[in-house]
């Protein structure tokens, strides 16, 4: 059997590389290829690929790893990302993904999600993970996010408004407000940029940098 892969990368570069290797394996078929989250999505629907892989630098690449876990739950989603931080591994789990690699991985292991994914799309795999479950694990309870907290604080960061951030979280704007007064709450803050310093003073995010991602240490159940 032929795994069939649709591609969304942002970088020509290495959008030609990926679909280049894959194409090379006897038992990988590249279907698809964009740049585009919407039109990945149409793509997903009318070509039926096994496997989607998903550079999460795409504007809109969260989003669509959420819609096509909803639309298709035995399709394998690979989030491809240059930021192997744990919260973005935390967030490609908490999106339903089935597997989560570096683009600076080798290709064996680039490879290997892509199968993976295929044949167990519902069960998580990255290298990273045993590592990012003891930093969890081990991290003073004051700085331990749990996931929703973690993905409201990246949010933030990214510059959404609240409105903006129950559109992306599919919840209320009641929810989503709660949701940033939690997090304010356990920052001890009473306003974004108050939550946004403090976040950096705890080592929960990255300083300064155009859109830095959040580096929260999460954990789960809470």
């Amino acid at each position: 059997m032929t795994v069939r892969l649709l591609i969304l990368e942002s970088h020509p570069i290495t959008r030609f590389g990926l679909a280049r290797m894959v194409d090379e394996q006897p038992d990988l078929q590249t279907v698809g290829e964009t740049d585009c989250a919407s039109t990945a999505f149409e793509l997903a629907h009318s070509l039926r690929p096994d496997v989607v892989s998903i550079d999460t630098e795409l504007d809109g690449g969260w989003a669509l790893a959420r819609d096509l876990r909803d639309l298709r739950a035995d399709l394998g989603i690979v989030i491809l990302t240059s930021n192997g931080h744990d919260d973005v591994l935390f967030r490609a789990l908490e999106t339903g993904a089935s597997a989560f690699v570096s683009k600076l991985a080798p290709a064996t292991e680039i490879l290997a999600a892509i199968r993976h994914s295929a044949v167990a799309a519902s069960s998580f795999s990255a290298a990273g993970l045993a590592e990012a479950l003891r930093n969890r694990d081990q991290a003073p309870d004051r700085l331990r996010l749990s996931p929703r907290e973690a993905q409201v604080l990246a949010l933030l960061q990214d510059g959404m408004s609240v409105p903006a951030i129950a559109g992306t979280l599919f919840v209320s704007l009641s929810t989503a407000k709660t949701y940033v007064a939690r997090l304010y709450e356990k920052l001890g803050a009473t306003n974004r940029a108050q939550a946004l310093m403090s976040s950096v003073q705890l080592g929960l995010i990255a300083p300064s940098g155009a859109n830095p991602i959040a580096q929260a240490r999460v954990t789960a159940g809470r």
